[in-house]
């Protein structure tokens, strides 16, 4: 078996995610949406939220990990499943 190959990640990336909570007791969200706009926000990343979710700006690290850190504070809240919709943008012209 051929070793794999790796690449050298983007620089910087754009994404934009929605979290949705599976199986919450309420049909209400906004509270574990607030938690994760504090999140985003306490990262030091660029960053606004808006109607059908959040868009973050950072290196392709940084803003992963953003990510699966807002899964870990849903889940520590109590929410079993989560659902996220991820589209990511990169450039390399920039």
């Amino acid at each position: 078996m051929a070793a794999p190959t790796y690449y050298t990640l983007p620089a910087k990336c754009q994404a934009d995610f929605c979290l949705i909570p599976v199986g919450t007791t309420s049909p209400s969200i906004s509270t574990y949406i607030s938690q994760v706009e504090l999140l985003a926000t306490q990262s030091g990343l660029k960053c606004s939220t808006h109607d059908h979710g959040t868009a973050i700006e950072g290196s392709w690290t940084e803003v992963m990990n953003v990510i699966g850190q807002a899964h870990a504070l849903i889940h520590d809240a109590g929410v079993q499943r989560i659902y996220s919709d991820v589209r990511i943008g990169t450039r390399t012209d920039k």
